[in-house]
């Protein structure tokens, strides 16, 4: 019986130790793959000086389409601002600067609040956002503007945009999504991976009067007189993106679309409010282009998300957009400045 006993331990041990030398040699295969693709800065920080357009638009249409869709775009100007990467978290700020702006006699004035934080790993990203802007023009789709006359203008509409997204990268052994974000890696060899979405979200509208004007209320149907629109959304969006590289420029692309579930409040100018449950999809789009050396890096991208929601013969689709501009250096790390964001939430 001892004996027995005996023997099963030490099978047990064997079993063990061979198990954890296939899962080192597994890793240290995986690591040297990686390090063919993928140039890591673990011990350097960076920051990078930027200059950033940001917008939150939407558009209304009826729902098959057949109408020309009146388009809310705010009256934006860019903003010069900084990005940092230190505790291996991305962080950036930025404030207005009068940079293309146009005529608010014409384009009208907006007032813009935008926050975001990301957390990037190898495998692993997500996305905090808030956004609130204020004032817009209406540019009607097929309908032209003569110069110097001005846009019809809402002064009283508001939108909030806040969520939370995040993704999943398959082949983070040969792909590097950060080498075109945070520029935290750097793809030495062109490859790609298939990506997953995902996101909870949450939209809101606001006006003093009917978003829709009061004369075109009866050529887009029933409901049209909303004044409060607001969704909740989730949604799951698997897709592909690709890093294409010619020695130390890239170019990266990546889609993805899927499913999205809505939670839709929406209420009449005067009447009392009313739920929906709506399915459709959602998608996101990016581009960026750069060069990523040893310490200087600069790069340009530009991302879109878009959703759509039809409730009663109403289309509803709201745009995010983002284009960045940007110049940065790679530091080395001393003292605290070697911390990770875990480690203050540490117990000493």
């Amino acid at each position: 019986m001892i004996r027995t006993t005996g023997i099963s331990l030490l099978l047990l041990l064997l079993s063990y130790a061979g198990f954890a030398q296939y899962n080192q040699t597994a890793r240290q295969r995986r690591d040297s793959v990686r390090a063919q693709y993928i140039e890591e800065f673990l011990d350097d920080f960076s920051i990078w000086p930027l200059l950033k357009y940001r917008a939150l638009s939407f558009a209304i249409s009826d729902k098959n389409q057949d109408k020309p869709a009146m388009v809310f775009n705010p009256n934006n100007d860019f903003k010069l601002g900084a990005g940092f990467y230190l505790f291996e978290l991305s962080f950036e700020v930025s404030l207005s600067v009068p940079i293309a702006v146009r005529d608010e006699a014409i384009y009208g004035k907006s007032k813009a609040t935008d926050l975001q934080i990301n957390m990037l790993t190898k495998s692993f990203g997500l996305d905090l956002y808030y956004q609130k802007y204020s004032g817009f023009y209406k540019d009607d789709e097929g309908v032209k503007i003569p110069p110097g006359i001005a846009y019809p203008l809402r002064p009283d509409i508001v939108t909030r945009n806040l969520g939370v997204s995040a993704f999943y990268v398959w082949n983070n052994e040969k792909f590097s999504i950060r080498s075109s974000y945070n520029y935290a890696d750097r793809q030495k060899k062109s490859a790609g991976s298939f990506i997953l979405y995902g996101t909870i979200n949450s939209f809101t509208l606001g006006a003093d009067s009917a978003i829709i004007p009061n004369n075109k209320q009866a050529e887009y149907g029933s409901y049209t007189d909303f004044s409060h629109l607001r969704y909740t959304t989730f949604s799951l969006a698997p897709g592909y993106s690709y890093n294409l590289v010619l020695k130390r420029i890239f170019v990266n692309g990546t889609f993805a679309i899927g499913p999205a579930h809505h939670w839709v409040y929406y209420r009449p100018e005067n009447g009392r409010g009313h739920y929906d449950v709506i399915f459709n999809s959602s998608y996101t789009f990016r581009l960026a282009t750069g060069y990523s050396g040893h310490r200087f890096f600069t790069g340009a991208g530009i991302v879109i998300q878009s959703r759509v929601l039809k409730f009663q013969d109403i289309r509803f689709e709201n745009s995010t957009s983002v284009f960045r501009l940007l110049v940065g250096y790679r530091f080395r790390e001393k003292g605290f400045l070697k911390k990770r964001y875990f480690d203050f939430f540490k117990s000493s």
